[in-house]
């Protein structure tokens, strides 16, 4: 049975890895000339569960007017023309409750915990290199109030079995010894022991190496125009004016599958959330992180790679623009500079920016859709690679007729529409 997958970022690598190993014959498309060339070519670096949480939460529409006149605000509204935007701003105000947020972090820790083993045991099994570390992950809170409110994530750690620790600035010293001259501007921390991080690129890349040598086919520099179907079922994909057709879909094109769905009369509620990041040499090892810190006020990681430290992070609301914001720049070399003042080398450093494809609920879309042979697997938000093996998994395994591992629930299109989804649920 033949699958085409659209998309060769680390979404749609996964999915082609998990389904070669499922047996089917998998050809993967994509417009760039190399897997990963877009959103996960230099995102935060952070492989962490422990840390899956949607932006819409309790208190977020009070923070975001406030955020409105801070020079290095985590998150940005740039009010567009486009319709979608203003549909997904509402939808997303309409789960900043604490009811609907406690229902959203529960199944996006669901998954990503299901994810994290996934990828222990590819790395096990294909001992992948991709500068990656075990370390765990730090939660920085500048202030008490942010410590405090941490209690709700806390609760669903507990509620899914996730190690924590709560941390005093002794402990954040312990674990990150470069931030010992800088601790006293620190209110605490929680540490997430499980948390990985890597180069996300590298990862994606060498797996599709990989999964090319499971005979996984990828084809590069071909455009995707239009999904073909007939009632019930995708026909074929016109791809640079031919029609491919397959047995099964994936649809796996980050923020730019909405607009291949909307002509078969599909509403995907994914919208690019664009996110910035800064990669610099490591000038002193000593003073650089041990693995990842997040800067809770400012939404921005700052991850150690074998020679690289990689910043990254805060969100806009903007549209599919691509332009690089020095304003942005500016807010990630604070943080930086900050925190790890002797680390790296910022004169030497390179600016990225990426659109993440964002539901307004935060968890993904990802499972089989009302066409009976078409899946999706988008709408990570900020946590795609964090995500991206338990998708790939149990997407494969819906694909193949197989109970997943994990609950369906709540995780593909069917959570935003009355109408019955066709496929498999557990």
């Amino acid at each position: 049975m033949r699958v085409l997958i659209l998309g060769s970022g680390v979404i749609g690598t996964c999915s082609a890895w998990y389904l070669a190993r499922a047996g089917f014959e998998v050809t993967v498309v994509d417009r760039e000339s190399a897997p990963a060339r877009e959103t996960s070519y230099a995102n935060a670096g952070q492989i962490s569960p422990g840390y899956a949480s949607p932006w819409a939460a309790p208190g977020v529409p009070l923070k975001a007017l406030k955020w409105l006149f801070m020079r290095h605000a985590p998150l940005a509204i740039r009010p567009g023309l486009d319709p979608q935007q203003y549909l997904w701003l509402l939808q997303m105000l309409r789960n900043c409750t604490a009811n609907r947020y406690a229902i959203n972090k529960a199944r996006m820790v669901r998954l990503s915990e299901y994810s994290r083993d996934c990828m222990d045991e590819l790395r096990a099994e294909t001992g992948l290199d991709y500068e990656g570390r075990q370390l765990g992950t730090v939660q920085l809170f500048r202030t008490q109030a942010q410590l405090d409110d941490a209690a709700k994530d806390i609760a669903v750690l507990k509620q899914y079995g996730v190690p924590y620790e709560l941390l005093d600035r002794a402990g954040i010293v312990r674990v990150e010894p470069a931030l010992a001259g800088v601790v006293d501007q620190l209110s605490g921390a929680l540490r997430l022991p499980n948390d990985q991080t890597g180069d996300c690129e590298l990862f994606t890349r060498r797996l599709a190496a990989r999964a090319q040598e499971a005979g996984v086919e990828f084809r590069f520099g071909a455009t995707v125009e239009k999904l073909e179907h007939d009632g019930s079922r995708l026909t074929g994909v016109r791809i640079d004016g031919r029609v491919e057709r397959a047995d099964r879909y994936v649809l796996a094109l980050g923020s730019y599958s909405p607009q291949l769905l909307a002509p078969l009369g599909m509403r995907l509620p994914v919208y690019p959330l664009k996110g910035y990041s800064l990669t610099l040499p490591i000038t002193d090892p000593a003073m650089a992180p041990t693995s990842t810190i997040l800067d809770e006020t400012y939404k921005v990681a700052v991850t150690r790679f074998d020679q690289r430290i990689r910043v990254g992070g805060m969100a806009e609301v903007s549209g599919f623009d691509l332009s690089l914001s020095p304003r942005r720049r500016a807010t990630l070399e604070k943080v930086v500079s900050d925190l790890y003042p002797h680390g790296g080398d910022l004169s030497r450093s390179t600016f990225w920016t990426g659109l993440r494809p964002a539901t307004p609920d935060g968890t993904p879309v990802v499972g089989a859709t009302r066409l009976d042979n078409l899946y999706l697997n988008t709408g990570h938000g900020t946590l795609g690679w964090t995500m991206a093996c338990g998708s790939g998994r149990y997407l494969a395994d819906l694909i193949a007729g197989r109970k997943p591992q994990i609950s369906s629930e709540g995780l593909d299109i069917s959570r935003y529409s009355t109408r019955p989804t066709a496929g498999v649920h557990a």
